[in-house]
């Protein structure tokens, strides 16, 4: 609601700074829309402000509290504005009532200015106020996986999927865009956060389980889907701090693990993009609900470092990632994981691959995971630089160590790649040529044993989750 303070003041003040306030783009006005002024509008207040300032207040030469009145020459028309001390008016119909500008009521006969008077004079000062609701969040009251009215209605439909129909049938509520206009859930529909934290166990434990009715590609869309859903709930509900870092912690082990064992499968079973925009959501939803903790004097989590230094991986050579991270708190900064990504993110930046690869040998499987994405196009800039740098018809470069260079899985596969960039192959050497060099497209993103199945180890994919996570 735009509303004015009255000020006492000088009108020669009043002039200059009117003139200088009315440079407002915009009123925020309590009606269906708001009102924008536009040129002509600026104008006439320009207008209106400089003929006040020009003639005299009869009897007077300052506005007083205890009421006052100028008149001024017709002017174009000008939003009407209630001015004074009190609550002030509502502006009625679905937009403000333009005419004539007339007189400016102050406060009313035996009231007190609001804000004194200075040395340096006080002035009507404009102030707007956004008359927004604020809801407080549900909280939800569902204690199933799934919610006994969606449940019914999937079994009526037959919509239960393969991973849920058991035995015993363990039913998980599925993802259902949010839509304008869409009814709001009600608390009945809606899981508290440790059953959604067990929720999300059940789909790590249970539903991640390889089963031979049941493709990777189909187990991960639906686990996928489940775990959006249940990133949903987060927000509705608008759980932050430990809770929600406890089940987005969880939700991004599956999601990393899963992009890179589905790296290779065509569009049409693994949607990459799609699953890389869930991954970044959840990386921002899980970095707000650290920052919650910190707002709220939380001790932190303890895997924070290790998911902070994933989220650099996962954007690496990305500006705004490592301006991010570097803003974290010292102690958080410096911790091993977070200092090796950084090294990893400058080697990437500097292109100085031979570093590069090393460090990603060394670098634990789920951060080597978060990197994965990352390698066919290091390899890729390797290549274009060792065939600018090294450029000789004369010169050869054993395939044998440019393998072992690239951390790659056979020489079989670096073949390959040097086919593919249209470099020549002597006698297991390859010949560095910049002009024979070339683009081959799309890039190759294919599973590695070297650098990160290698490193799975023993264990299963709950047991490894609940290890790292808070």
């Amino acid at each position: 609601m735009l509303t004015t303070e009255l000020l006492p003041c000088p009108l020669q003040d009043y002039s200059s700074y009117a003139a200088e306030s009315c440079t407002l783009q915009s009123l925020h006005i309590p009606t269906a829309s708001p009102v924008l002024l536009d040129a002509d509008l600026k104008g006439s207040v320009r207008s209106f402000a400089s003929q006040a300032a020009a003639k005299p207040i009869s009897g007077t030469g300052a506005l007083r509290s205890e009421g006052f009145a100028w008149e001024t020459p017709p002017a174009p028309p000008l939003p009407s504005l209630a001015v004074g001390s009190g609550t002030p008016k509502r502006l009625s119909g679905g937009a403000p009532p333009l005419g004539r500008p007339g007189r400016i009521h102050g406060p009313e006969p035996g009231t007190a200015a609001p804000f004194p008077a200075t040395g340096l004079g006080a002035v009507p000062r404009p102030t707007c106020h956004r008359m927004g609701v604020f809801e407080e969040a549900p909280t939800g009251t569902c204690l199933e996986m799934c919610p006994a009215g969606e449940l019914a209605r999937r079994r009526r439909q037959g919509r239960l999927h393969v991973l849920e129909r058991g035995p015993p049938e363990q039913a998980v509520k599925e993802y259902s865009r949010p839509a304008a206009g869409k009814e709001r859930p009600r608390p009945e529909e809606l899981r508290p956060p440790p059953v959604l934290l067990a929720t999300v166990r059940h789909l790590l434990g249970e539903a991640a389980r390889g089963r031979p009715d049941v493709s990777a590609a189909e187990q991960c869309a639906f686990v996928s889907d489940r775990l959006r859903a249940v990133r949903l709930d987060l927000t509705v509900q608008r759980v932050s701090g430990r809770p929600c870092a406890a089940v987005l912690e969880r939700s991004l082990v599956y999601l990393l693990r899963a992009g890179h064992q589905l790296c290779a499968e065509p569009p049409a079973r693994f949607d990459a993009h799609l699953h890389r925009a869930q991954v970044q959501e959840c990386f921002a939803a899980l970095r707000r609900a650290y920052r919650g903790q910190e707002e709220e004097e939380d001790r932190g989590s303890d895997a924070e470092p290790l998911f902070q230094a994933l989220f650099l991986l996962y954007n690496l050579g990305s500006p705004d990632a490592l301006w991010q991270i570097l803003q974290l708190p010292h102690n958080i900064r410096t911790t091993p994981e977070l200092s090796i990504a950084r090294a990893i993110n400058l080697a990437y930046l500097e292109r100085n691959f031979a570093r590069f690869f090393c460090l990603a040998r060394e670098l634990p499987y789920l951060q080597s995971c978060a990197l994965h994405p990352h390698v066919a196009r290091a390899r890729y800039l390797a290549l274009l630089t060792f065939s600018h740098g090294f450029s000789s018809k004369n010169c050869r470069y054993p395939l044998e160590r440019l393998a072992r260079l690239l951390a790659m899985d056979s020489l079989k596969e670096a073949e390959a790649l040097c086919q593919a960039q249209g470099l020549t192959m002597l006698e297991g050497s390859i010949t560095f040529q910049k002009g024979s060099f070339k683009d081959s497209g799309p890039l190759n993103h294919r599973p590695s044993c070297l650098l990160v199945d290698g490193k799975w180890g023993e264990t299963t994919l709950q047991e490894f989750t609940e290890g790292i996570c808070s």
